[in-house]
Order: structure tokens, then sequence, then C-alpha cells
């Protein structure tokens, strides 16, 4: 009994010796839902829908981290890196207690231009009577000294960058 035990187990082991494991499947990589085939075209690609190619960020980056540098000065209420936008949080100017500000700085494209950066400053004022704050209006001068800020902040990191690049 012992040697037909010891001679199953001998014949189990080497017959499992002979057994190739499959291959393994590559993947085809996206297939297409009508024909079930691999390859095909994404409906996003079609009439060069699908934008810019990569996944970075949608906005340029020197001008985000300018704009980011230059309104971290006072408190962020907000912020989208794919919409582009940073908001800030309502903030009252040292000595101007009953006046408050608002900045809403957007950032489109990825293009390092002047036309890719736009501020609105949102001014209120307190009431005098009963503290309330007033309906709120549009600073266009602090604005764009805002969008100067910023965009000499981005020459200024892209100028670092490119000394940085050719040390």
């Amino acid at each position: 009994m012992r040697i037909a035990s010891i001679l199953l187990v001998t014949l189990l082991i080497t017959s499992c010796s002979n057994i190739q494991p499959a291959p393994v499947q590559e993947d085809e990589g996206p297939v297409s839902f009508l024909t079930g085939k691999p390859g095909g075209i994404k409906l996003g690609d079609l009439g060069g829908l699908s934008g810019e190619k990569g996944d970075g960020m949608p906005v340029n980056a020197i001008l985000w981290r300018a704009s980011l540098e230059i309104i971290s000065l006072i408190p962020i209420a907000d912020v989208d890196t794919f919409g582009g936008t940073i908001v800030s949080d309502w903030y009252s100017l040292p000595g101007k207690t009953d006046e408050r500000i608002k900045i809403t700085i957007f950032v489109s494209g990825r293009e390092l231009r002047s036309d890719a950066i736009r501020v609105t400053v949102h001014v209120q004022k307190r009431d005098g009577t009963d503290g309330t704050w007033s309906s709120s209006v549009r600073d266009d001068e602090f604005a764009s000294r805002l969008e100067e800020l910023v965009l000499n902040r981005a020459r200024e990191i892209r100028a670092e960058t490119i000394t940085e690049i050719v040390e």
C-alpha cells in the first residue's frame, strides 16, 4: 500500500511537469462597441473635439503660479485648477475697515499671453448706520493693476526658469 501511494504521488508530480501555462494575452487596447474588434477612434477625436493632448494642467502653469503668488496675500476661498479660477474671500485692507474686496482671477489657455489672464475686483462698503455691507461694485483700475502684477511675476518666473536651464 505504501509503495502504491508513493508511485501514485510520483506519477502525479511528473505528469504535472508537462503542463505548459497558457501564454499571457496582450491588451488589445480599445475595442469598438459596434464591431467588437480592436482599434477605431474615439468620438472626442472627431473634428479635433478632444482638445490638446496630455494630462497636464489645462491652463498655463506659469500664469497659474504667478496668480497664486499674487493672491496669496489675502485669504483664498476657492481654487479650481481645471476651470482656471481663483476666488478670494472678502478681505478688508488695513486702514480701510469699512471697505472690503473680493478678487477673482481667471486663467485661460496654455500659452503665456497677456489675454490669458483676467482679474475682477468687487468692492463693498459698510453702511455706517447699521453696519451691513452694501452691494458690490467693480474696481476695474485695481483689477488691471493686479493683472499687470500677475504678468510681471509670470515673466520673472519664466526668466528664472530659463536661467536655471541654461546654467
